[in-house]
């Protein structure tokens, strides 16, 4: 089996001579539609609902939640075929699906800042942040990220590497505030909180940011080691080069956190999993579920 990219034939990403490949095959497989499953319901889930629209952390949410049906859908270029992403690249696919971690991590980013400022910053939160702004916060995360490499291919080779250079410096300057955010954080959580009268609205904070640091905790657990491969071959340029990204185990690690975010988003959230039900899963069962009212 092969497929067409740009006037060239792409082989598949195993030669099925061995029972393991024929288990990687299916696993990839498997990885890509469970990605899209679950990621799309999300998605979809809080587009049909118009009260979770109304907050913003659903607004965040839905944001990556679509950056990861994407990456599910190229899971099934890049896994099955004999591809690899990166460098050196072998039918890879111009740096448009590696960069939709950009798009995650500049959207994970603001979403921290969004969950400080309004438990620790209520009224300004209140006074300036609505959903205008942060709908057009995710959109500037789009905007930023494949602008950044509209510019690369567009430019000469030695401004590509220079604007590669520079990302690669903001990039761990972003991890660094993204790790000190969690930190601070769970110390809200875990104190300011506490302090606060038992209501709905406070397990609302708390299930909001709780949801936000477990989230960036396992989006830096599964890319860490990629990431850091990223920077550590730059600096040394030794690079380890596989047969294909289907045999990579640090690109097959940090691919399922595409699957991890949005399921971790259902887990914490009872009022997105009633949403995804009443809008997607129950119309693909034929089982009835009795109708529940969304969380407000």
């Amino acid at each position: 089996m092969i497929m067409w990219s740009n006037t060239t034939l792409v082989p598949l990403s195993v030669h099925f001579d061995s029972p393991g490949d024929y288990f990687l095959f299916i696993f990839h497989i498997l990885a890509g539609l469970s990605t899209v499953l679950v990621a799309g319901s999300v998605a979809c889930a809080i587009i049909s609902t118009r009260a979770l629209l109304r907050q913003n952390r659903f607004i965040f949410m839905l944001n990556t939640s679509i950056c990861d049906t994407m990456t599910g859908c190229g899971i099934f270029y890049q896994f099955l075929f004999d591809v690899r992403v990166g460098f050196p690249s072998k039918n890879g696919t111009y740096y448009i699906l590696p960069s939709l971690l950009g798009v995650n991590i500049v959207t994970f980013l603001f979403a921290q800042f969004d969950r400080y400022f309004a438990v620790c910053r209520p009224f300004f939160y209140a006074r300036f942040i609505n959903t205008r702004v942060v709908i057009c916060v995710n959109v500037y995360s789009w905007v930023h990220v494949y602008g950044q490499l509209l510019i690369q291919h567009l430019v000469p080779l030695s401004k590509a590497i220079e604007i590669a250079t520079y990302s690669r410096i903001s990039l761990m300057l972003i991890i660094v505030t993204k790790i000190t955010m969690t930190a601070k954080l769970l110390v809200v959580t875990r104190y300011q909180l506490l302090r606060e009268p038992q209501s709905a609205e406070r397990d609302s904070k708390r299930e909001s940011l709780l949801t936000v640091v477990v989230v960036v905790v396992f989006f830096l657990l599964l890319w860490g080691p990629a990431m850091l491969y990223t920077v550590l071959s730059s600096l040394t340029g030794k690079y380890f080069v596989p047969k294909n990204d289907a045999v990579n185990p640090m690109k097959i690690l940090s691919r399922s956190n595409a699957l991890c975010t949005p399921s971790l988003y259902l887990y914490a959230s009872p009022s997105l999993r009633t949403a995804a039900w009443r809008t997607v899963w129950s119309k693909t069962c034929c089982c009835k579920h009795p109708r529940r009212s969304v969380d407000r």
